[in-house]
């Protein structure tokens, strides 16, 4: 079984915010793809509900919901929401990313 993910206060009370003005489940999916600048990148999207084969965690009534596939590269990991001086995004703090780049969104393995 795969290390559970972790999903901070902050990124569940800005996912909950986002979800009330869209009118949606406060649900984030969070998926793996290949590409970006480190060959894999981070995808977050609002979903309606979850699968059945999906990992799901839960902070505050916020769901945090990764397919099978996605969770072997990311199991472990804790998702954050950052504002800073740049700008404000979800941040993914993988400990298995070997490497990761500038823009934060894609990392190797």
């Amino acid at each position: 079984m795969a290390e559970a993910l972790t999903l901070t206060q902050a990124a569940a009370d800005r996912i909950g915010l986002i979800a009330r003005k869209q009118e949606r489940p406060a649900i984030l999916r969070l998926s793996v793809e290949g590409g970006g600048c480190s060959g894999f990148q981070y995808k977050f999207d609002l979903a309606e509900g979850t699968e059945a084969d999906d990992s799901v965690s839960e902070t505050d009534g916020v769901k945090l919901v990764v397919d099978p596939v996605s969770l072997d590269l990311i199991a472990g990991s804790t998702v954050d929401y950052v504002e800073s001086l740049g700008g404000a995004a979800f941040k993914v703090e993988n400990p298995q990313a070997a490497s990761g780049c500038g823009c934060g969104s894609s990392f190797g393995i």
